[in-house]
């Protein structure tokens, strides 16, 4: 899953980049309005952390540029201490949900979690294909209730198509998805990731569909 973070305090964009790499995320960064922005115009993401008090140009303006653009990107912004004004002008230009700082990271990470899955229909924090469960908070994968030891791209390619169960998922749509923009892509290592989760799983559990891409099929 890749996130977007805008935060203008270097200090606290360090610690949460921090917490997101290790909590499995991607993350793509912007100190100000302007690149916060073009980045959430032009890239593709599963969520955005948005500080509103940002240089440049406003978190609420880039915001509501976002929308007015229709784009859907779960949106969760940062907001100063008891300020409620600021939340209710935030929820109201189309935040998904709100952090008055300051917060502790296992509660970001968490409500990032409930935004990602309900913007894929999903309820459960524990998502299931047949067998196969995935614990998104725990990162725990099991099989007929077995433990299954994933690599960490093996394990974000895993969790990208256990958020969109039945769809099929193109590799340049899992490329976008697993990396961060300055990661050095390659659509071709999709192909080796999925070869290697078929070594561990029941190898017919994600299809391919010719041309298209891959999708999990849950086994009779």
């Amino acid at each position: 899953m890749r996130i977007l973070l805008v935060e203008d305090d270097p200090t606290l964009r360090a610690q949460l980049r921090a917490g997101l790499q290790e909590a499995g995320y991607a993350v793509d960064e912007a100190d100000n309005g302007r690149d916060a922005h073009f980045l959430g115009d032009t890239g593709s993401f599963d969520a955005v952390v948005l500080d509103l008090g940002l240089p440049v140009l406003d978190g609420l303006s880039v915001l509501k540029r976002w929308r007015s653009a229709g784009r859907v990107v779960p949106v969760l912004i940062l907001t100063a201490r008891d300020n409620w004004s600021e939340k209710v002008a935030g929820i109201d230009a189309g935040a998904d949900d709100y952090l008055t700082k300051p917060f502790h990271m296992e509660e970001l990470l968490a409500r990032l979690r409930a935004l990602i899955r309900r913007a894929g229909g999903l309820a459960s924090p524990l998502l299931q294909c047949g067998d196969l469960a995935l614990d998104t908070r725990s990162g725990r994968v099991t099989l007929q209730g077995q433990t299954v030891a994933l690599t960490s791209h093996e394990y974000k390619v895993l969790a990208y198509l256990m958020h969109r169960p039945g769809a099929v998922v193109s590799r340049t749509e899992l490329t976008e998805h697993i990396y961060a923009q300055d990661f050095e892509r390659d659509s071709n290592t999709i192909e080796v990731f999925v070869g290697r989760l078929r070594k561990k799983l029941p190898p017919a559990l994600i299809e391919t569909v010719r041309g298209l891409g891959y999708r999990l099929v849950p086994l009779p």
